[in-house]
């Protein structure tokens, strides 16, 4: 479990709110607007209404006893932007803030926050990886290019088993489930004969993957 602190309700900061309190967490949400904040209040543990560009506010959170702090203000860069370095000032652990243009992102790392998330801009990306190829199912990307991606087994593969495809070797990505008729079967067995209907769960690089995707029928 984690203590958590949501600067801003907006469309990120209801999601956030909600799926890490579904998760076990304690979240704190803070908002100048409190009527944004209304429907969160059976999930959050604590909420204040309050404008976080002022230090005596941000201060009489506590942000050092957080052990992450999101700044999801979108459409005022200036307060997110001034909001993550007090943060840090502040003695914040962990500051993650939204950016919606790479300008922003850089502004907010040098000044504070120690990640930076695009949920437009992420979302946008594995839609396109998502719809814009029939050959895949679904797609996550992860930290240093590497990528999740849910497809179908080559043609050569059918037939075969993991072991004898040696696919970790030879294709350089690992296979981490295989998804049949909606049912994961999880870390598959090298003796596992891949068969047309399989959904194949793999992780690697991008230009790995993207090998792979080229000899898919």
């Amino acid at each position: 479990m984690k203590s958590v602190l949501i600067i801003g309700t907006g469309r990120l900061g209801h999601h956030l709110c909600t799926n890490m309190a579904h998760m076990g967490n304690e979240v704190m949400i803070v908002d100048k607007n409190e009527e944004s904040m209304q429907d969160l209040l059976s999930v959050a543990v604590m909420a204040k209404v309050g404008d976080c560009m002022k230090e005596d506010v941000l201060r009489s959170l506590g942000v050092g006893n957080f052990d992450i702090c999101f700044v999801c203000i979108g459409s005022d860069f200036q307060s997110s932007l001034e909001i993550t370095s007090l943060l840090k000032e502040m003695g914040a652990k962990y500051v993650v803030s939204k950016a919606n243009r790479d300008i922003q992102a850089k502004f907010l790392l040098r000044n504070g926050a120690d990640e930076v998330i695009y949920p437009e801009r992420d979302v946008a990306e594995r839609f396109a990886v998502k719809y814009g190829s029939n050959k895949v199912f679904d797609y996550i990307e992860m930290a240093e290019g590497y990528s999740i991606l849910e497809i179908p087994p080559m043609h050569g593969w059918v037939g075969k088993s993991i072991g004898q495809l040696a696919i970790r070797s030879r294709y350089h990505v690992s296979i981490l489930g295989i998804k049949v008729n909606g049912h994961l079967q999880f870390l598959p067995h090298p003796d596992r004969i891949l068969e047309q209907e399989d959904h194949l769960m793999i992780v690697g690089m991008k230009k790995d993957i993207d090998r792979i995707l080229a000899n898919i029928d």
